[in-house]
């Protein structure tokens, strides 16, 4: 069973065109809508869904659902449900294409690195996990632009003549060319939108490797208690919440752990050089794997 999960943003003919025309099979899709923009951009992205949700059924005869994603911009949260979507779709045995053609990058690039980290780690479903992209054959920015530019030249020749005399002509006539010139210095987009404080949302690059049980013992010790003045002091706490005694032994198990997970080594956790210690708390992707593994490690507890 292939099951497409497909971000939808603006664009209708890039998400299931290609499907129809190469006559790929497709049995289940998940659409993924988020709020982008003013309220007018976020009704279309809407509309959209729905007429896919309309059309992936009636053209491709595929079971359809509809999600929201929050924040388009919390690349975080976009991450952890892109997983927890591949997750669950491979957990049911399904082959799961990743559409990345639609959607503001901060998605795309979490739905893509979140697929390749299930690519890592469930190494026998690699061949199952597909992430794919589609170019558009043109871009109707440019287009709109020359119609609206054709546009403001006849108004301009009909005031001109003194065909008409409106007011409201003259007033649409500098609102277009107002437009016109911002597109004509800026390109479609103007500005640098603040978020959480910054105008820069970084995108970790996907670092995922298989996660040993000890491993795994770290990470969640990290994610939980947060950073640790030393390795240590971790040791320790890793020890107490054991049952284990506090040796020497154990102390250089958790000092080879923690270097296998470092900068050199997986990449979950960052140490910073402190006197004659070292800072130890997790790195951008080791959070990110905390937060995308916890719930499911939660549910398998409680199964």
């Amino acid at each position: 069973m292939q099951t497409h999960i497909v971000p939808v943003g603006f664009d209708y003919d890039r998400l299931i065109a290609p499907l129809v025309r190469d006559q790929i099979d497709v049995d289940r899709v998940v659409l993924l809508e988020g709020a982008v923009g003013s309220e007018a951009n976020v009704e279309y992205s809407r509309h959209l869904s729905r007429k896919l949700e309309t059309d992936f059924r009636n053209l491709l005869g595929a079971a359809t659902e509809r999600f929201v994603l929050e924040d388009v911009y919390d690349y975080d949260g976009a991450f952890e449900q892109a997983y927890d979507l591949i997750n669950a779709e491979l957990d049911r045995g399904n082959e799961v294409w990743v559409n990345v053609a639609a959607m503001p990058r901060t998605v795309s690039f979490a739905f893509a690195n979140a697929a390749h980290s299930l690519m890592v780690e469930r190494q026998e479903d690699r061949e199952q996990i597909h992430t794919y992209y589609t170019a558009p054959e043109k871009y109707l920015e440019t287009e709109l632009a020359e119609e609206l530019r054709d546009g403001a030249a006849l108004l301009e020749d009909l005031l001109e003549e003194g065909a008409v005399a409106d007011d409201r002509i003259e007033d649409r006539l500098e609102s277009a060319r107002g437009l016109l010139a911002e597109f004509d210095e800026r390109g479609t987009t103007i500005g640098a939108k603040e978020i959480d404080g910054d105008h820069i949302v970084e995108l970790p690059v996907a670092s995922f490797s298989n996660v040993k049980p000890f491993e795994e013992l770290i990470l969640y010790k990290l994610g939980e208690d947060g950073e640790f003045d030393s390795v240590s002091e971790l040791a320790e706490a890793l020890a107490r919440e054991l049952n284990e005694e506090y040796t020497d032994s154990f102390r250089s198990k958790v000092i080879y752990n923690v270097d296998r997970l470092g900068p050199g080594g997986k990449g979950y956790i960052e140490r910073e050089e402190h006197g004659k210690s070292y800072r130890t708390r997790l790195s951008r992707i080791g959070e990110l794997w905390v937060r995308a593994h916890s719930d499911a490690d939660s549910d398998r507890l409680e199964e």
